[in-house]
Parts: C-alpha cells; structure tokens; sequence
C-alpha cells in the first residue's frame, strides 16, 4: 500500500470516529421533538420576527459536528445581527452576525469552530452570508487574531 493511499485510509477512519463521536455526544443533549421543531423554523420568520431564543436553537439544529464541540465546550452562538435580504430572483434569505459565547470566545480552535459553523450554516438554503463579529477578535491573543484574520475563511465586521 503506498504512503498517500494509508494516510487517505486513516483520514477516512479519522473522519468517520469523529462525526460518530460528534452525533453520540448531540445525542446526549437532544431532545429529538424539540430537535425537530427547530429544524421546522423558518430562519427568514425567526429573524424577522426579532430573534429570540428560538433562533439560536434554530441555529443550533443546523450546525453538523462543530455543534458537539459547542455543547461539549460551554460555548455557544450569539446572534448580534440578524437582516433579511432579497435574492436576486426576489426570494428572502438571512445574512448573520455571529459571535461566540460561553468557553468559546477565546479558545485557540476558533479557526476551525467559526469556519465550521459559517459552512454549516451556509448549507441551509435560508442563509445567504455568515460574518462574525470583529470585537470577538479582542478575546483571542495576537497569533490566534492575526491567523483569524489572514486565514482563517471567515469575514468579520
């Protein structure tokens, strides 16, 4: 077996343990009707509608394995901004501003949590722009902030 076909195999391996793990861990927490009423929720109605706790568990549903690691964490999503914009084709769709709460704000995987939960929710036809909240970047030391910004696949503002 050559060397980039093992490493693909624990890759694959790896990937599998951890959406497991991830779904186990969800479980533990879900209440699988309230799991689902969320999911039912209307992102365009929650936010035109001002928010509120429904839209931060509807939020919560549509994130994949980066949710675990919120739950698992203490952390959470704030919404700081909610709007809803019209679609080319006239449709109505979300943009938010997220920001970290709870154990999260100034853990050193951020990278990989924000991107995680930008492409999440990205995945949700509601949602058209996902952008983070540029104070968070106070929470986290210079090297953390300055590859945040640089490269971190995330927009703040």
């Amino acid at each position: 077996m050559a060397e980039d076909d093992l490493a693909d195999m624990y890759a694959t391996e790896v990937a599998s343990s951890m959406t497991e793990e991830a779904n186990l861990r969800i479980s533990e927490f879900a209440n699988p009707e309230e799991e689902e009423r969320l999911t039912s929720l209307s992102l365009v109605k929650l936010v035109a509608a001002g928010g509120g706790s429904d839209l931060i568990g509807a939020i919560m549903v549509r994130l994949g394995e980066v949710r675990a690691a919120l739950i698992g964490h203490g952390g959470g999503v704030v919404v700081d901004q909610g709007q809803i914009v019209e679609r080319t084709d006239g449709s109505s769709g979300v943009d938010l501003q997220l920001n970290l709460d709870g154990a999260c704000v100034a853990c050193g995987a951020a990278p990989g949590t924000l991107e995680a939960i930008q492409n999440d929710l990205l995945a949700d036809s509601e949602v058209v722009r996902v952008t983070f909240t540029a104070s968070m970047l106070e929470s986290y030391d210079e090297l953390i902030r300055e590859f945040l910004e640089k490269h971190g696949n995330v927009t703040f503002v």
